[in-house]
């Protein structure tokens, strides 16, 4: 009983920073069930893609409220990665065996958004300080952006191919959402953190039902982190308004980038 009601409290800081920075709390969840409780690796996958269902519910509605949403962005995105996550969830029941093998592949797919969200709330923002400009492509978290630039095919595009990796790593898509909103189609923070929680609800959603065929999911812990995630991420998506964008960026680097390199090192037998 104790177990259950630390995998609650788990989930309301895992919330908090799911509504905070538009991932769903995964990057939290995950690796606390995987490496604190020892978790399988599959098992923590498909446990935290179905807790991310509350998260990603929770924290749309408020950001909706809030009007950081994309409606038509978050519509492409969605649909298409539905697509892309039942193809991945079919290539993890390959996968499934291969525990230490998830590992490397969610530690490798942490990189990228990792060092580049870093780098842009530390370097680039210490930039801006002493010469009082704006990044180059990186929009102000105040300008005034209705929807997230782009075509629809190039959004559908990517949510395919985030649903594709959420149906194999089971974050959500989150992790890779509000970077791709950034920096791929050049839209403003506060939009691209709401619209990746409207976005990946259905990508979650799917994906969890997949998990569930596949009995990768512990649906007690899940349900606890999910309920304890609902309530975080009310708060989360409420200090959105409060933060500065380069807060932000090196907050969501400097979580991303230590749980990637623990994913990776695992893989090698190294723990930190």
């Amino acid at each position: 009983m104790l177990q259950y009601l630390i995998y609650f409290l788990v989930g309301i800081p895992a919330g908090i920073i799911g509504g905070l920075l538009g991932t769903g709390g995964c990057v939290l969840m995950m690796p606390v069930i995987r490496f604190g409780f020892h978790f399988d690796p599959a098992v923590a996958v498909g446990t935290t893609l179905t807790a991310v269902v509350f998260t990603a519910g929770s924290g749309a509605y408020q950001h909706l409220k809030m009007k950081n949403v994309d409606s038509e962005t978050a519509a492409l995105v969605g649909y298409s990665g539905v697509l892309g996550v039942i193809l991945g969830s079919i290539v993890f029941g390959y996968l499934k065996p291969y525990g230490h093998l998830i590992d490397l592949i969610v530690g490798l797919a942490f990189i990228l958004p990792s060092v580049r969200m870093l780098y842009e709330g530390l370097i680039v923002a210490s930039r801006q300080a002493r010469f009082g400009q704006q990044s180059v492509g990186t929009p102000s978290m105040t300008s005034v952006f209705p929807k997230i630039p782009g075509s629809p095919v190039s959004k559908s595009i990517l949510g395919s191919a985030i649903g594709f990796l959420t149906g194999i790593i089971g974050l959500g898509g989150g992790y890779a959402l509000v970077p791709s909103f950034l920096y791929i189609l050049k839209g403003p923070m506060k939009l691209a953190i709401g619209t990746s929680m409207a976005s990946f609800i259905w990508m979650a959603l799917v994906g969890a039902i997949f998990k569930l065929g596949q009995q990768v999911v512990d649906i007690p812990t899940a349900v606890c982190l999910g309920i304890g995630a609902v309530i975080g991420a009310l708060y989360g998506a409420k200090l959105v308004a409060w933060l500065k964008t380069a807060t932000l960026k090196a907050l969501f680097g400097a979580i991303f980038i230590y749980v990637a390199i623990k994913y990776i090192l695992i893989y090698f037998g190294i723990a930190i």
